[in-house]
C-alpha cells in the first residue's frame, strides 16, 4: 500500500534548484544529502535530486502536464519575490473563478502557478 506520495524535481545544473527553492521558500531543506535534498512544507514535500549521468536525457524538455502550485496569501508579493530571484513571470495575472493565479518557471523550466484564492465574501 501507499505510506505517502512527494513530488520530486530533477537538478540538472548540480544545486540551482535548491538554492531556487530553498530562497523561494525561506528555509533551509529538511534533508540535506551529496545528491538529494528535500523540503517539507504545509501538505508537501518537495524533493530536488541530481539524476544520474546516463539518465540525465531523461529529465531535459519542456515542464508538459506538470506544474507545481503554490498558493499565496500576496500574488503581488510573490511575484516580486520571484523577479528578485531572477525568475519573473512571462505572462499577466489570470483571474479565475476560484481566484487570481499567475505562471512562472523555475530556473530549470518547471512550470510554477501561484495562487491567491479568492476570499468568501
Amino acid at each position: 500500500m501507499i505510506a505517502t506520495v512527494f513530488v520530486t524535481l530533477a537538478d540538472l545544473e548540480a544545486g540551482v534548484l535548491v538554492e531556487f527553492y530553498q530562497q523561494l521558500f525561506e528555509q533551509e531543506p529538511a534533508v540535506w544529502l551529496p545528491q538529494y535534498a528535500e523540503f517539507e512544507l504545509p501538505g508537501l514535500r518537495l524533493g530536488i535530486f541530481q539524476p544520474k549521468a546516463e539518465r540525465r536525457d531523461e529529465f531535459y524538455g519542456p515542464a508538459g502536464s506538470m506544474s507545481l502550485c503554490l498558493e499565496v496569501q500576496e500574488l503581488e508579493a510573490a511575484i516580486e519575490r520571484l523577479t528578485a530571484l531572477g525568475q519573473p513571470p512571462p505572462g499577466a495575472i489570470v483571474n479565475a473563478s476560484h481566484g487570481r493565479e499567475i505562471y512562472a518557471y523555475d530556473p530549470a523550466g518547471n512550470r510554477l502557478i501561484l495562487h491567491q484564492a479568492k476570499v468568501a465574501q
